[in-house]
Parts: structure tokens; sequence; C-alpha cells
């Protein structure tokens, strides 16, 4: 006999158009007598005007916070700004934008609670919670990120030419299931912690990102000796600035083997793993990582000085933006297969009898190097890197081989410490988004969780 629903439920279950859930949670449309609603802000044509801080789209970040850096300001009609002034435990929802790989519908939670005046674009709207007592505002938030988190508002979108619209009539049909109030507020104080260690843990990593520059100065100007000991240290002036009297400055050249990548024709290149895997500009990450998954292969013959070997420096060498220019990875593995790179890369192999490899890479990274001189902007509007250039005129500090090692040591150790937090926080991510979910289909109970990270 084929179980029936009820047959199938947990105990203390009911079933809703949102599948299982608890008896004593009800489901609601988002549009209700407790939630209103507010298009966002045109700045108008009549006085008197006010200058307010308004949030548009770019400072919605991903994970539902706000970044506060570059929010603009404008002049806009008082009348307009009364009805429409974010105050703490505000929604705004993005109605407008989104693109290929990012759907629109984005929501962000407003906390601050400043002297400051703000608003919301008219690309945005506001959800505000009109009774607390029925419906915790952060509950609220939360259950929507995780509507946006399960690509939901992919259905509810239409796409106009690289802009997508949130279709909000359908946005305000969705159904909300509505936990008794102390439950809500459990489970926005459990994801909120959360959030707050992801936040903490971001913290370290600006600080600690921050302490690396510091030293990298430091360590370029006197060497590895503390700050006490720097006063101490014999400087000499230079073409890149004051170093040790001990240290040489030389051309890049006379301790780097710098070549470009390969180049092939259409038939020669496939994406079902036949021949030798290539790495072009798209694995060379911004966060300084290299990956090796997605890559086209060559069939054609790889000459031996053209494969990448471990402490090779891998850099991009044409980008349609010229901050990209010169971004490299320190290659300090590689997979079991071999690679190759391409062209409009270009690949940087130290000499180990005169110079460190990790302390080059270092240095290259380092203020002392100015991409952006050796960048060309080309008929199609890309920038194309200027190696023979780079090559020829490039100076840098050389210091002894044992020098140039304690250095390397000091600034990996700090690196080793950016990737653990890094490997955290992303940790945390997981954690939030997993809790998030589970949390909001009450999968997991807020009274089945004890330790909060």
């Amino acid at each position: 006999m084929k179980p029936t629903t009820t047959d199938i439920l947990p105990q203390g279950y009911k079933m809703t158009e949102l599948g299982p859930l608890p008896e004593e949670w009800e489901v609601v449309q988002l549009a209700n007598k407790y939630i209103e609603f507010q298009n966002g802000l045109w700045k108008g044509k009549k006085e008197p005007y006010i200058n307010v801080r308004v949030l548009r789209n770019t400072n919605f970040n991903n994970d539902g916070t706000i970044d506060f850096d570059d929010v603009a300001e404008l002049d806009v009609e008082q009348r307009n700004f009364k009805n429409r002034e974010i105050i703490k435990d505000d929604i705004i929802l993005e109605r407008s934008g989104g693109g290929p790989t990012q759907p629109v519908g984005r929501v962000v939670f407003f906390e601050k609670n400043d002297q400051l005046r703000y608003s919301f674009s008219n690309f945005t709207s506001r959800i505000r919670v009109i009774d607390k007592l029925r419906i915790f505002p952060k509950y609220l938030f939360f259950y929507l990120l995780n509507f946006y988190y399960q690509g939901k508002t992919n259905d509810i979108q239409n796409r106009t030419t690289g802009i997508r619209n949130l279709d909000f009539s359908k946005y305000k049909q969705i159904s909300l299931p509505l936990p008794p109030l102390p439950e809500q507020q459990k489970i926005a104080a459990v994801l909120s912690a959360v959030q707050e260690a992801k936040e903490k843990t971001q913290a370290v990593i600006d600080a600690t990102k921050t302490l690396k520059k510091s030293m990298m100065k430091h360590l370029f100007t006197y060497g590895p000796v503390s700050p006490e000991e720097a006063a101490n240290v014999p400087l000499k002036e230079t073409e890149i600035g004051k170093v040790p009297e001990e240290w040489k400055i030389i051309n890049l050249d006379e301790i780097i083997n710098l070549k470009r990548g390969i180049s092939w024709r259409k038939d020669e290149a496939n994406k079902e793993g036949i021949g030798i895997p290539v790495l072009g500009i798209p694995n060379i990450k911004e966060n300084g990582k290299i990956d090796f998954t997605d890559t086209y292969f060559l069939t054609k013959k790889i000459p031996v000085d053209k494969m990448l070997r471990i402490n090779d420096i891998l850099f991009v060498g044409s980008s349609g933006s010229i901050k990209n220019i010169g971004r490299n990875v320190f290659i300090r593995e590689i997979q079991k297969n071999k690679f190759t790179y391409a062209s409009f890369t270009f690949l940087g192999r130290v000499d180990p009898l005169k110079a460190n490899t990790e302390y080059i890479f270092y240095l290259l990274n380092s203020p002392i190097v100015d991409y952006s001189k050796y960048a060309r902007r080309a008929s199609d509007g890309k920038y194309n890197f200027q190696l023979t250039q780079f090559k020829n005129e490039q100076k840098i500090p050389l210091p002894p081989l044992p020098v140039q090692q304690k250095i390397a040591t000091i600034l990996s150790a700090i690196d080793a410490k950016i990737e653990a937090e890094e490997n955290k926080k992303q940790a945390l991510e997981d954690l939030f988004k997993t809790l998030l979910h589970n949390l909001m289909t009450a999968k997991i109970r807020v009274t089945a969780i004890h330790d909060l990270p």
C-alpha cells in the first residue's frame, strides 16, 4: 500500500505548500498586513531639496550586507524623501540589475543607527515590518536571502538587454513560513552569530593583508630586521629608493628568464582532454591562486621549455583592464598532468643559483614594480604587456641569498595565515548557507542547536 502524506510526515509536522513544516508554523503571503512596501527614490525637480545618502545596487553585497564605502550623496525632493527614508531593520530589495551569472532579487538588511540620513534608489524597493510582534524583521530578511540563494528569483525575473527586472507583483505573492515569534528570534540569532563570526574572520584577513603590505615595505627597505634595529641599518639611495648598502641593484633579466606562452590554431585545441592542458588568463585568479580545472588541451607538440614547472611564476600579459596586467601566481605545486601556458600570458623562471624564487615573487608583487608602466593599449581596446621593455628596464634590489630566504620565509608565513583565515571564512560561509536553508525549511530546529561558532 502506498504511504499517505500523513504516514511520511515527521511527528509534529504538517504538509503545506512549502512542504512539511511544524504544526505551530503558519504560512502567509509576503504581501500581508504586517509588512509595508515602498518603491525607490527619484531625485525629482521641485524644491525644497534635502541632501541624503542613497543606497544603490552597487552597495549590495551578495551575503546580504551593505557596502558603505561608496554611497552616493544626492539632493532629492524633501517631499519624496519623507516616505522613503531608511531606518534600522529595513530590508532593501534589488528590483532591477543582475546579469548572466547573477539573478536580480538580492536583499540587504539595514542595521546602521547613526545621525546620517539614508534612502534607496529607484532600482530598489524597501520592505518594512510594521508589526514586530508578529514578524521579526531579521527573520524575514534571512528568509528572503534564502529565497534568493535557492535561485527562486530566476523564475520571476524579466530579461531585457543586459538588465534583469524582478516581477514585483509575483515576488509579493511568495509564501512566507512564520514560526512563533520567539522561534523567529532564535533562528535570526543563530544565523546572525555565524555572520558575525564570518565578519570577524574577514576583519582578521584585512588586518593581516595590511600587515603584509607594511611588512613588505619594511623588508624591501631595511631587510629582515626588527623596527628597532632598522635605525642602525646603513642605507644607500638608488633609482628604486633606499636599500641596505650591501644589496645590489640589478636588471630583472639578470636573474629571471621571461617567455611568452603558446599560440595554436583552432583545430589544435579541444576541451575533451586530448593532449596537453594549457593554462590561460582565466586560470590566473585575482586572489593569487591558480585554477587547474578549466583548461583547453593542445594536440600540437610543446617545446620542453614551455612546460610549466614548480617555482615558475605565471603572469597575465593581456587584458581589457589595465589593473589586471601583470597579475601573477607562484606555482608551488602542479597536478599530475603536465601543463603548458597560453599566449597572452608569460612565464618567469628564476635562476636558483642567483636568486630565491619566492623572494623574487614577493618582490614582483611589491610597490617596487609598477606593471602599468609596461602596458600599451591596442586598437581593440585591450592592454598588452611590453615584455621586452619590462626585461630590459625593470630594476630590482638583490640582497645576499640568505637574506632573500629570510624575507621569503617571513612573507610566506603571513600568506599562510591569510590562507588559513580565508579557509575559515569559506567554511563559515558554507555553514551559514546550510543552516539558513535548513532552519527556514524546519529541517533543523533551533532547539537542536546548542553551540554557536
